[in-house]
Parts: structure tokens; C-alpha cells; sequence
């Protein structure tokens, strides 16, 4: 198998150039996907026979609780690959998406109060999937707090990447929450491996807000590594070239 994919990835230059293409196409769909699903599930979904309108909360709260959850995945594994490769990149990975996947992870909680009160008669209590939620939250605001309280970049790396390993332990436990516990969330919406529950007129929307999430945060990463790769570069030769370049180009 050919990994030279893999080691190019560590290098700041070839990953500013090959993301700066990728980046429209993320941020394109993000808009289109995003822009369709809120319009279609919020306005031409069928109601719910049991919540009414209440329900379409989940068009924000489902993709943004898939996202916390994938985002601390990324965070595991782009620990492991700078603790075990020592790629830098990893680290500018991990460090850019935390605040992303800290926002996801309040997105969810919100939207869950919200959705909860109507449902529930409480905008909180303290049930196995909001907890391990909640800890998710403080989680990514560790990794946060490290990676801004240690002065040595290497130092913060490792750090980082330790406590998003450590912390993945919390992944299975949201996700499998409902079923080893008796808890008052439902069971998940849809899952890959079934056929969903809800009619097609109210889960298709839903899937194009999951895709729509997922590209945002997708263009949203690139963005934030692009500047934190130019910061951090900023004395080497190619990123002195694309400064001329940009600078050149707008005059």
C-alpha cells in the first residue's frame, strides 16, 4: 500500500496548498446542504403525531450532537498519530477543531434543554446520555484550557493528545447510554445499520442536515488549520512566497 499520502499530510506546505482547493467544495455544500435541509425540515416536513412542530428541534440537535461526538474522535486519533508519528499537523488538527467540537457539543446540550422542556416538563435532569454529554463538554474544555496554559508547543501537544485519549472512553458510553441504563433520551434517531423509523418525509432532511453539518465543520477546520499552519510557519520561505503572492494578487 502506498502511504505517501499519509507523510505528505505532515507537511505544512503541501497540506496549506492541497486544502486551500478543498476548501470551496466543503464550504459550497456546507451552504447548499444546510440551506435545503433547514428549509425543508423546518417548513415542509409533516408534523410529528405525538410532539407537533416541537419535534423539528432535532434538525439541529441531532447533526450537532453526531458532530461533538466524530469531532472527539478526531481528537483521539490525531493524538495518537502526533504522539506515535510526531506529526506536527496532527497537533494543529487536534488544537483547531477542540473549540469547534466544544460549540457542537453546547449546540446539542441547548437544543436538547429545549426540545426536553416540552417533552420532559424539565429543561434538565440528570439522565445517563446528558451527563456523559455534559462531560464531553468539559472534556473538549480541558483540552482547551492545556493547550492555552502550556507555553511549550511541545509540551501542550502531548498533553492534548493524552487527555483526548484518555477521554474517548466517554464516546461508546453516550452513544451506548440509553441502552445499558434506563434513561428518559430516546434511542438514536436513525442508524446505519437499520432502517430508520421515521418516515422518509422526515428523515431525508434530517440526513441532509447531518451532511450539511459535517461539510461545515469540514470547511471551518481548514480554515482555522490554514491560519494556525501560516502562524506557525510563518518564518520559512514558502509562506514568505504566499504572502508576496496574496499581496501581489490584490493590488
Amino acid at each position: 500500500m502506498n502511504w505517501t499520502w499519509f507523510h505528505k499530510l505532515g507537511s505544512p506546505k503541501w497540506f496549506y496548498e492541497i486544502s486551500g482547493r478543498w476548501l470551496p467544495w466543503f464550504g459550497w455544500s456546507a451552504a447548499l446542504l444546510l440551506t435545503v435541509g433547514v428549509v425543508w425540515g423546518l417548513a415542509f416536513a409533516p408534523q410529528d403525531y405525538q410532539q407537533g412542530n416541537s419535534f423539528r428541534i432535532i434538525y439541529i440537535h441531532v447533526p450537532a450532537a453526531f458532530l461533538a461526538q466524530s469531532i472527539y474522535l478526531m481528537l483521539a486519533v490525531a493524538g495518537a498519530v502526533g504522539l506515535i508519528w510526531k506529526m506536527k499537523l496532527a497537533d494543529v488538527a487536534l488544537q483547531q477543531a477542540a473549540p469547534i467540537g466544544a460549540w457542537m457539543t453546547f449546540i446539542a446540550l441547548l437544543t436538547g434543554a429545549v426540545w426536553g422542556k416540552p417533552t420532559w416538563g424539565a429543561w434538565w435532569v440528570w439522565d445517563a446520555r446528558l451527563t456523559s454529554m455534559l462531560i464531553l463538554l468539559f472534556l473538549y474544555f480541558g483540552i482547551i484550557a492545556l493547550g492555552n496554559a502550556i507555553s511549550n508547543r511541545d509540551s501542550a501537544a502531548k498533553a492534548c493528545a493524552v487527555l483526548a485519549l484518555v477521554g474517548v472512553v466517554n464516546i461508546p458510553i453516550i452513544k451506548y447510554s440509553v441502552e445499558w441504563w434506563n434513561t428518559l433520551h430516546q434511542p438514536a434517531t436513525f442508524k446505519v445499520t437499520e432502517k430508520p423509523a421515521m418516515p422518509m418525509e422526515m428523515w431525508l432532511p434530517l440526513l441532509v442536515m447531518v451532511l450539511g453539518f459535517y461539510c461545515f465543520f469540514t470547511a471551518v477546520l481548514l480554515m482555522r488549520m490554514r491560519l494556525e499552519v501560516l502562524r506557525r510557519e510563518a518564518r520559512s520561505s514558502w509562506v514568505k512566497s504566499e504572502i508576496k503572492a496574496l499581496v501581489g494578487g490584490s493590488r
